[in-house]
């Protein structure tokens, strides 16, 4: 009889694990909040108890150990012989943390048991024996402390030269330590052209050959945190051959950030698809099929007769191929509420760390949009709601002394507008301070005077580049470090990022998104015989231009007169080095559009009109092209380009700068 191979079931295992991990959470989160629910009770002893036997079965001793542990002490509470309290629950939320990084090491093939595991493993022991087990699993973890070297993954955010900090200097601070070797990936560098000297495009992973303490070697990246990605992990000591296996497994999490990194990227490579859109799907193929068969008698021509039916076929044949675009891309649609559901826990953690009173109001939990704009707005909203409760809500006091109640409220919406999602994430604290901001800007260099802005403008000066690192250390009552770095990343999804602010009252962010990257609906444009689409939601207005309502400027620059400012016109002939039919601006059309809040004017020859068009990757089908972002086929068999407005701002700047 064969043995079944039951490496084929542990990503589906992996899977079902971090669900069971995530309702843990969330039921823990209710307890710590009052909840008598018997069970939420069930809820977290269900997933601790399914964990360790699905470890156990396949072979994650480490987990299946730890996790014993954790169910042992949910028993206790379940029977009642232990109350259900705070130490409690935050040792079961350290505990699935801790857990949820064993099954990712595990999952790679590494020993699921590492150092810090270890301790709070001693930890859950002692509170279920009564502090009889804590010196037996300190004993235990003595094999583990011999740590003979240190795996450093640094990535630095790309402003992070502009905060005053040098990669090089903290290198020279690691070499101190021991032998130092240094691999540096260079994979976004760009070219020459589009560099910009004050950013930071490159990504270390560095090796220190010397058992220094963990405190010393994350002491040298103090200065950066929040500025980069970091995962610092042991190099573990082998223990000699004749040295017994340890009673208590030496648990994990020595470096929890670089393993939920892998986690992610393996929950990137499926997604849960409900039966009924597959039903969906078959029944769309069975219609095509039918279709197919009614045109195929029309093989060899089709008589005036059959015309009509012939007609009906085409009809058809279109009304289904629709239809199937529509269910496949329903497959890739999933709830926001994967990326809600993180929000809970961090703001708790964040609010006990900084003694805040905080609430948070999660809404449209069920708004569904594209899974790759999904996985890639997670970050960006992380980075809102720490600094909304790190710099927007106030202390319980400040609060109190304000005549607020001492509870700040956080609130996370998403909805439906038109053909976007959008997610706004707002809090009732300070709001931004606007004699605060024109005073920082002032004094960085980014504008000469505040007299004449509007409170809109002047909320829009926190997204410059280097001005919130700045401003994090002062009394602003704005937002924290790198909001530029947020509407970057959200640009970088054919998004944009809006902010409303009243002094006192608060503070929102609205993030504005498609709901796929896959199809964008776009203007279609002609540049001489060349054919350029320009994404819808980036576009204000087109406008024809007389002659009188342009102005030139020194260096060969052109500026038009749209409502009340001047905007720069970029003649898309000259940028793409294509041969453009109209030449004189009263004769082609002027596309006012909006990129990382600068709008411009893209000069072409007329408008053709509105379609959708599936993107298609140019930079991996031929190169990268500055100004561009992609690309598709039109009706005819043609190729037409899909302009990258963000690019094009940027690359109207470096020119006005030249």
């Amino acid at each position: 009889m064969s043995k079944v191979d039951l490496a084929q079931f542990h990503k589906a295992f992996h899977e079902e694990s971090l669900d069971g991990l995530d309702a843990m959470e969330q039921a823990l989160l209710a307890l710590d909040e009052g909840a008598e629910d018997p069970e939420l009770i069930n809820v977290v002893f269900r997933a601790a108890h399914s964990i360790k036997g699905g470890a156990a079965t396949f072979g994650f001793n480490d987990v299946a150990a730890f996790t014993h542990v954790a169910e042992n002490l949910m028993d206790e509470v379940r029977s009642g012989r232990r109350p259900m309290e705070k130490a409690v629950v935050e040792l079961l939320l350290r505990s699935g943390d801790i857990i949820r990084d064993m099954l990712s090491l595990q999952m790679a093939g590494q020993p699921g048991a590492t150092t810090e595991s270890q301790t709070l493993l001693a930890e859950l022991s002692a509170m279920v024996s009564g502090g009889t087990a804590a010196p037996v699993a300190a004993k235990a973890a003595a094999p583990a402390e011999a740590v003979e070297g240190w795996d450093i993954a640094f990535r630095p955010f790309d402003y992070l030269l502009k905060t005053g900090n040098d990669p090089a200097r903290m290198f020279r601070e690691l070499e101190a330590l021991g032998p130092l070797t240094t691999t540096v990936d260079a994979s976004k560098l760009p070219a020459l052209a589009d560099m910009d000297p004050t950013a930071s495009y490159l990504a270390y992973t560095l090796r220190l050959d010397a058992g220094a303490k963990r405190a010393a070697v994350e002491g040298v990246f103090d200065w950066v945190d929040g500025d980069c990605d970091l995962a610092v992990t042991p190099r573990l000591a082998a223990a000699p051959a004749s040295a017994p296996a340890p009673v208590v497994p030496v648990a994990a999490s020595a470096a929890p950030r670089a393993v939920r990194e892998v986690a992610t990227s393996s929950e990137a490579s499926s997604v849960r698809v409900g039966i009924e859109k597959i039903d969906m799907l078959i029944n769309l193929v069975g219609e095509l099929v039918i279709t197919q068969a009614m045109l195929t008698q029309f093989d060899d021509g089709v008589d005036a007769s059959q015309l009509e039916m012939f007609r009906h076929g085409l009809a058809q044949l279109g009304r289904h191929t629709r239809e199937l675009q529509e269910s496949v891309m329903s497959i890739r649609m999933l709830p926001i509420s994967t990326v809600f559901n993180r929000f809970p826990r961090l703001v708790r953690d964040l609010a006990q760390k900084l003694d805040k009173k905080v609430v948070l109001d999660l809404r449209g939990e069920t708004t569904e949009l594209d899974k790759t704009v999904l996985e890639k707005i997670g970050d960006p909203l992380v980075h809102l709601v720490r600094n909304a409760i790190d710099h927007g809500l106030e202390g319980p006091a400040k609060r109190t002394a304000a005549g607020k109640s001492d509870t700040g409220t956080l609130r996370m919406e998403a909805f439906h507008r038109g053909g976007s999602i959008v997610v706004e994430v707002g809090d009732d604290g300070a709001g931004l301070n606007r004699d605060a901001i024109v005073a920082k800007a002032i004094q960085r260099g980014i504008i000469a005077s505040g007299e004449g802005m509007s409170d809109d403008a002047v909320a829009e000066l926190i997204f410059e580049a280097g001005f919130s690192t700045a401003a994090a250390t002062t009394d602003l009552s704005g937002r924290g470090v790198g909001m530029d770095v947020v509407r970057r990343n959200v640009m970088d999804l054919g998004g944009t990022v809006s902010i409303r602010s009243v002094y006192g009252k608060g503070t929102t962010f609205t993030i504005t998104l498609p709901l796929t990257l896959a199809i964008i609906d776009g203007l279609t444009a002609a540049v001489g015989s060349e054919t350029y689409i320009v994404p819808l939601v980036s576009i204000v207005e087109s406008v024809q231009v007389k002659a009188d309502a342009v102005r030139s400027v020194v260096g060969g620059g052109e500026l038009f007169r749209f409502r009340d400012e001047w905007l720069p016109i970029v003649r898309l002939f000259d940028v793409f080095g294509c041969e453009g039919e109209r030449r004189a601006i009263q004769d082609g059309i002027v596309i006012v559009v909006e990129g990382e809040g600068t709008r411009i004017g893209l000069f072409a020859d007329e408008l053709i009109g509105q379609q959708q068009a599936v993107v298609k990757s140019l930079e991996a089908n031929y190169r990268r092209v500055v100004g561009i972002s992609g690309a598709t086929i039109l009706a005819d068999g043609s190729v037409a380009l899909i302009t990258d407005i963000a690019g094009l701002v940027r690359l109207q700047a470096r020119r006005k700068a030249a």
